[in-house]
């Protein structure tokens, strides 16, 4: 299965490790600092233009990336539930 999660971007559901909401999440310093580590790194895309909602943690051979999504983490879960995806 895979998940939409803004554009034309779909990521395979197996690769998934967390779907967290921008605002709540970036309240910690140390989620600030991950994302920060991750930028530095070139691990972590933004999906379009827009100020993002969102951001997908996912692991993919044995490697971490990060997507910034401008669709909320709520609508993301009820897709992700949709597809049969846990």
């Amino acid at each position: 299965m895979y998940l939409h999660i803004g554009q034309s971007v779909v990521i395979p559901s197996h690769s998934i490790v967390g779907i967290f909401d921008l605002d709540n999440a970036t309240q910690s310093h140390l989620t600030r600092r991950f994302l920060e580590q991750a930028e530095r790194e070139g691990r972590l895309k933004s999906i379009g233009e827009e100020l993002p909602k969102s951001f997908i943690v996912c692991r993919v051979k044995d490697e971490t990336q990060i997507y910034f999504s401008q669709i909320s983490s709520a609508t993301l879960l009820r897709r992700a539930e949709e597809n049969g995806i846990e």
